[in-house]
């Protein structure tokens, strides 16, 4: 992203990578080892937190403490799926509970006012 600083010369604008989405606290309901990776997250909450099939996101496990990055794939609506396939199965046990969270390149302008969106569904990872 550049400006003009005059006719013919141009400036690099700063980014700042800024929180842009978060799903606070669902439950793992799936991990599937043999399936290529990614994270698989019910569509109802994708919409949501404003989050697209392919996105980046990072993974907190409050259970264990780990943190990891994969991208997402769209689940079924309506049957509260939070699933970690390929190698990321292997740092969550189902029932654990995740927040997980997008993150956005934009200005400093821009992240003044930006508004993230942030989910905070049930013990069913159902949205009331």
């Amino acid at each position: 992203m550049f400006r003009q600083l005059t006719q013919h010369y141009f400036y690099p604008i700063m980014l700042i990578q800024r929180f842009k989405s978060k799903i606070h606290r669902v439950k793992v309901t799936q991990a599937d080892l043999n399936y290529v990776g990614s994270i698989t997250i019910d569509e109802d909450l994708m919409d949501a937190a404003n989050l697209i099939e392919g996105e980046k996101v990072q993974i907190v496990n409050n259970n264990n403490g780990e943190r990891l990055e994969t991208y997402v794939i769209r689940g079924e609506r309506k049957t509260g799926m939070i699933c970690l396939n390929g190698a990321a199965a292997r740092r969550v046990q189902v029932g654990d509970i995740l927040i997980i969270i997008a993150y956005a390149w934009m200005s400093q302008e821009e992240a003044r006012n930006f508004v993230p969106s942030v989910v905070f569904p049930d013990e069913n990872n159902r949205l009331n």
